[in-house]
């Protein structure tokens, strides 16, 4: 699957968030990119579109999906029951990748994505090396048996210990083995996004 590959300093300081992890650029320059950024210019009001349109855009960087797919993961939760927005956000969140970045088998999602594409996860004992691959309560994540895959996967966990774990995820750094509990709640995820907005969006 496509993923974006441009300059992710740029998109963070475009929407004044570190979507891709934390920004030393953003925290500098904290506005957008551009000879006309410090000075902001005179900018005309944004639409309820273009505020709708930014939040949209917002979620799907910090996820790390291209439109078609996101379009898929919004007509996916718009069929189960329940709120939608919220709904749309587990579907995110339960990822493999990101499931990996919340375990801390990555600085960021997109060294996540990388972890898994190396074939390094085995998920309930089988190799799974797809980003995308949507978890279930009850999964069972693990590392690879090689001695590389090990090595790497606690000089991560080494690295991101301070990342606060989360209830819905069990961590058992001594087998380096992965529990998935159940699917993450609202308050649990933090998107940095307002996902309503996001829902009205597509129900234009």
């Amino acid at each position: 699957m496509a993923r974006y590959t441009g300059p992710t300093e740029k998109i963070s300081r475009r929407f004044g968030v570190p979507l891709f992890g934390p920004s030393k650029s953003l925290e500098r320059r904290a506005y957008g990119p551009g000879q006309h950024g410090p000075r902001g210019g005179r900018r005309r009001k944004q639409s309820d579109y273009a505020i709708a349109l930014a939040e949209k855009q917002k979620l799907r960087f910090q996820y790390g999906v291209l439109e078609k797919q996101f379009r898929r993961y919004f007509a996916a939760a718009q069929r189960q029951r329940g709120v939608t927005g919220i709904l749309l956000l587990q579907l995110l969140e339960m990822r493999l990748d990101n499931i990996c970045y919340r375990f801390g088998l990555g600085l960021t999602r997109r060294a996540s994505r990388q972890f898994v594409n190396h074939g390094h996860i085995l998920v309930n004992g089988q190799k799974v090396d797809i980003p995308s691959y949507q978890c279930q309560s009850g999964d069972v994540i693990t590392i690879g048996g090689h001695n590389r895959s090990q090595q790497l996967a606690m000089r991560l966990l080494d690295a991101t210990q301070a990342r606060p774990e989360s209830e819905w995820l069990t961590v058992d750094k001594d087998n380096l083995a992965f529990t998935v509990n159940r699917a993450p709640e609202r308050d649990e995820i933090d998107p940095m996004v307002n996902e309503q907005l996001v829902v009205e969006l597509y129900s234009r």
